[in-house]
């Protein structure tokens, strides 16, 4: 099983610690933190983890406000973990953040579970291996600050840029068809593959040196689009 850096935000301490002590026994790498803020310095200075767990009913945002955060830097696979049990509430998280919803309380083994299903979905860990992803000579990227370095020039994206990347990152060397991409990068808004045309052509003027012959981002006509590049481990 492959080793998984889980970020864990929940503000009550003793849940945070029976979780992290579970989980780690496991052989996943945990990092508890009790409100967004703290989670989002963690982030600044660690880079993304695996998968997040967000409790809804945190001190100082709701738990749909974080994963917003989150989102705007990369399509981080998000858990909610609630005690209400509110229908609506877990439709909607579902529908525009979450992977999954988990209610309290739980069996352990159960959110272990969970979580390794999201993750079996993920093809490659490297897009969290470090907080600057060095793709090759020329290009790294740092997700949580949406920013990309290109041949030493820092280039700013935007978060639906970032979004895009990461998932394209994730899937490296492989093909994301144009479905899965925009169901990715929009999971809540119609979205036709003219409007995810635009934006891949956005991102390429920022990646590439040359947009119309690129090299990281392929297009696999009628499919979708491939990044070329792996990073190295």
């Amino acid at each position: 099983m492959r080793k998984s850096r889980v970020l864990l935000i929940d503000n009550d301490a003793d849940f945070r610690s029976s979780v992290k002590e579970y989980l780690c026994e496991s052989g996943n790498e945990v990092c508890g933190f009790p409100d967004g803020p703290e989670c989002l310095d963690h982030i600044q200075h660690s880079g993304l983890p695996h998968i997040a767990l967000v409790n809804l009913a945190l001190p100082s945002m709701h738990g749909f406000d974080l994963a917003n955060r989150l989102k705007a830097m990369a399509d981080v696979p998000i858990i909610f973990v609630t005690s209400s049990g509110d229908k609506d509430e877990i439709v909607e998280g579902l529908k525009k953040y979450a992977e999954d919803f988990i209610v309290k309380p739980f069996d352990l083994r159960e959110l272990e579970a969970r979580i390794q299903i999201v993750l079996a979905r993920m093809p490659s860990f490297d897009y969290a291996s470090e907080p600057m992803i060095r793709v090759d000579e020329n290009l790294s990227i740092d997700f949580a600050h949406n920013r990309i370095v290109v041949g030493g020039r820092i280039v700013g994206l935007t978060p639906t840029e970032s979004i895009m990347l990461h998932v394209l990152l994730r899937n490296a060397t492989r093909v994301v068809e144009n479905r899965m991409l925009i169901a990715r990068v929009w999971p809540s808004e119609d979205v036709n593959e003219d409007t995810l045309r635009v934006h891949v052509h956005r991102l390429r003027r920022k990646l590439e040196a040359d947009s119309h012959h690129p090299h990281y981002i392929r297009t696999e006509r009628g499919v979708g689009y491939r990044f070329t590049q792996r990073p190295p481990m």
